[in-house]
C-alpha cells in the first residue's frame, strides 16, 4: 500500500520512538497536520516557532531524547533559527522539519518562500533539502541518527510541499552508514594509560567538567573516578547539575562568574582534566593565563574541540562515559598508587578548602529590600531535588548556577553557548511535557521573561504547572551591571520602568499570579506557588542594583576577580 510523504513522516517518528512534538502549523504543512490529527503522536501547539524550539530542547536536555519540532514554510521557518542555533551551540540532539514551497517553485520568490538549508547550513549539524519522496525515509534515518550520536546537535529536514502529497511504498531504513560519519566511542587505550599515569603523578590535580558529561549520561562515571581519586571537579555552566555541589570535592562554576576557589583551583593546579569542555571563553578568561601550571589531559567525543582554544598535552577522543569507565578501571589496576595519590594531594585539598572558608560563594543579606540570591535559596530549600529548573539568561541565571547547589543530572535548562534571553519559559514547557509529574520551575528575570511570555497560553491549554519566578529589578540587569562597572554608569536603553503588572499578565491568560517586594514574604509566595494547581507566575520586587559576583572583567585571567565585598 502507497503512502504520502507526509504519512511516511510521520510513521518514520514513530518509529523512532518519537512520543512528542513541538510545532505550529502553517499552509506549507498542511497535509502533515491533517495526518497529525489521526496520529497517536502528541503534537504541542507553541505561539511562536522560536518557542517550539526551545520546548523541543528543554525536552530533550531533561530526557536525553532527541526532541522534535514542525514549521512551516518562509516566517515559520526563519523564526526557529534562534532556537536551533540555539541547540546548536549546546550540542542538543533534534530534528527540525520544515515545510516548503512545492519543488517546481524553489528559487522563483514564491510566497513564503525561504531557503532555510542554507541559513541553518552554519547552525546545524546536518540538513537536508528532500528532492524526491524516495530519500525521504532515508533521510529521516539519517537525520536521528546524526542528531543523537558523536556530539549530539540539531539536524534539519526542508521538506517540499509537493514531496508531502506524493506517494511511494513505504519502507524504512534498518541501519545507517555514512562514509564520512563515524564518530569514536571507545578511546584510544595507550592514551587512557597515560592519562592514569599523569593523574597518579598529580599532586594539584582538578576535573573540569562541560556539559559533555550529561550528555554522554556519565554523571556517575564522574562521581566514582573523584571520590575515587578525591580530585576536585569544577563544572561549566552546562555542567552545573552533573556532580552534586554540596559534595565536598565540589568546586563549583568557574569562569566569569565562578566560584574564586574554583578559579583559583584551576589557576594554581599541576593537572586539568577536560572532560565534555570546549575552553570557550567564558571559562578561560585570558587564554595566556590559563592553567600555565598544569599539564592538561582532554577527554571528547567531538576531535575538533581539541586543541582548539587551549594547547592539550594529551588528547583523548572518545565517549566519555567510555572513557571516563576505562580510566577508572586502569587506575584500580594501581590500586595501592590510589591511596598514595590521596596522601601526596593532601595539602592541595588543604589550600582549596582555605580558599573555600576565606572567599566562600555569599553575598549582603538584607532586611529591608529582596536579594534575588535569597528568592533562588528560598525556591531550592522549599522543592525537593527532584525539581527541574530552568532559566533565561542573565543575572538571574548567573546566581542561579551560583546558589541553587543542583544535585541530579538534567536538572538544571539554561542556554550557555547562545546566551538566548526568552529560553527559560518554552525550555520549561518542554520539560514538563516530558515529565508532567514532576516540579519544573522557570527562574527569569523580567526582560527575558518577555521575550517569550507568550507561551503562557501554551501552559495554560495543556495544564502544564510550569511555575515562573521573575526577579523583577527593571532593569536589563546584566548589560546595566556592565554599564555601571566599566561605564561610569552610564545606563543606555538598560532602564524597564515600564510598571507591566505581570499578575495581571497571568490574569489575563488564565493564570495565577503572585507578587511580592516584602523579604518576608518571600517564602510563603513561592510555597503559595507550589500549593496551587496550574501555571503560576511569582513577581519578587528585588535590589535593583545588586551585581554578580564574583566576576572576571574582559581580558583579565580568571584568577583576577572583582570579589563580592
Amino acid at each position: 500500500m502507497k503512502k504520502t510523504g507526509s504519512q511516511i513522516l510521520l510513521e518514520c517518528l514513530q518509529l523512532e520512538g518519537v512520543e512528542k512534538v513541538f510545532g505550529y502549523p502553517g499552509g506549507a504543512v498542511i497535509n502533515i497536520y491533517d495526518d497529525l490529527f489521526d496520529s497517536p503522536i502528541e503534537h504541542i501547539l507553541t505561539r511562536h516557532e522560536q518557542a517550539a524550539v526551545h520546548g523541543a530542547d528543554g525536552y530533550a536536555r531533561a530526557t536525553g531524547k532527541v526532541g522534535v519540532v514542525i514549521a512551516t514554510s518562509g516566517p515559520g521557518a526563519t523564526n526557529t533559527v534562534t532556537g536551533i542555533a540555539t541547540a546548536y551551540m549546546d550540542s542538543i540532539p533534534m530534528v527540525i522539519i520544515c515545510g516548503q514551497v512545492p519543488t517546481p517553485l524553489i528559487g522563483n520568490d514564491a510566497f513564503q518562500e525561504a531557503d532555510i538549508v542554507g541559513m541553518t547550513r552554519p547552525c546545524t549539524k546536518h540538513n537536508y533539502l528532500v528532492q524526491d519522496i524516495r530519500d525521504l525515509p532515508r533521510m529521516l534515518k539519517e537525520a536521528f541518527y546524526i542528531a543523537r550520536t558523536g556530539r549530539p546537535g540539531p539536524v534539519l529536514i526542508d521538506l517540499p510541499k509537493d514531496i508531502q502529497v506524493a506517494s511511494m511504498k513505504f519502507s524504512y531504513p534498518d541501519s545507517v552508514n555514512l562514509r564520512g560519519y563515524k564518530p569514536t566511542v571507545s578511546g584510544n587505550l595507550r592514551q587512557i594509560e597515560k592519562a592514569a599515569k599523569m593523574v597518579l603523578a598529580a599532586r594539584k590535580p582538578v576535573l573540569y567538567v562541560g556539559g559533555g558529561i550529561v550528555l554522554a549520561n556519565a554523571c556517575e562515571e564522574l562521581l566514582k573516578l573523584a571520590e575515587m581519586t578525591r580530585i576536585p571537579v569544577t563544572t561549566t555552566l552546562m555542567a552545573m547539575s552533573a556532580f552534586p555541589q554540596a559534595h565536598p570535592l565540589a568546586l563549583g562554576m568557574l569562569g566569569m562568574h565562578g566560584t574564586y576557589f574554583a578559579n583559583m583551583s584551576v589557576t594554581e593546579c599541576d593537572l586539568l582534566i577536560a572532560v565534555g569542555a570546549r575552553f570557550d571563553d567564558r571559562v578561560t578568561g585570558r587564554i595566556d593565563s590559563f592553567a600555565k601550571k598544569a599539564k592538561v589531559i582532554h577527554i571528547d567525543i567531538d576531535p575538533t574541540t581539541i586543541k582548539k582554544n587551549v594547547g592539550v598535552d594529551l588528547p583523548i577522543v572518545g565517549d566519555i562515559k567510555n572513557v571516563l569507565s576505562t580510566l577508572t578501571n586502569k587506575l584500580l589496576e594501581r590500586d595501592d598508587q590510589i591511596d598514595e595519590l590521596q596522601e601526596a594531594t593532601q595539602d592541595w585539598i588543604t589550600d582549596i578548602t582555605t580558599w573555600k572558608k576565606t572567599h566562600p560563594m555569599a553575598y549582603k543579606k538584607s532586611k529591608s529590600v529582596i536579594k534575588p540570591q535569597f528568592v533562588i535559596e528560598k525556591i531550592r530549600e522549599l522543592t525537593d531535588d527532584d525539581a527541574i529548573i530552568s532559566t533565561e539568561v542573565g543575572q538571574h541565571q548567573m546566581w542561579t548556577a551560583q546558589f541553587f547547589n543542583f544535585t541530579q543530572p538534567r536538572t538544571f535548562l539554561t542556554s550557555g553557548g547562545l546566551g538566548t534571553m526568552g529560553f527559560g519559559l518554552p525550555a520549561a514547557l518542554g520539560a514538563q511535557v516530558a515529565f508532567p509529574d514532576r516540579q519544573v520551575i522557570d527562574i527569569s528575570g523580567d526582560g527575558s521573561f518577555q521575550m517569550n511570555s507568550q507561551e503562557l497560553a501554551t501552559l495554560v491549554q495543556y495544564r502544564l504547572p510550569v511555575k515562573i519566578a521573575i526577579l523583577n529589578n527593571n532593569f536589563l540587569g546584566m548589560v546595566r551591571q556592565w554599564q555601571q562597572l566599566f561605564f561610569n554608569k552610564r545606563y543606555s536603553q538598560t532602564c524597564m520602568d515600564l510598571p507591566i503588572d505581570f499578575v495581571k499578565l497571568a490574569e489575563a491568560y488564565g493564570a495565577t499570579g503572585l507578587r511580592t517586594d516584602k523579604v518576608d514574604e518571600v517564602e510563603s509566595v513561592i510555597q503559595q506557588a507550589l500549593d496551587t494547581p496550574g501555571p503560576v507566575i511569582m513577581e519578587f520586587k528585588v535590589d535593583r542594583e545588586e551585581n554578580v559576583l564574583p566576576m572576571v572583567p574582559a581580558g583579565k585571567g580568571i584568577h583576577e576577580m572583582v570579589l563580592a565585598s
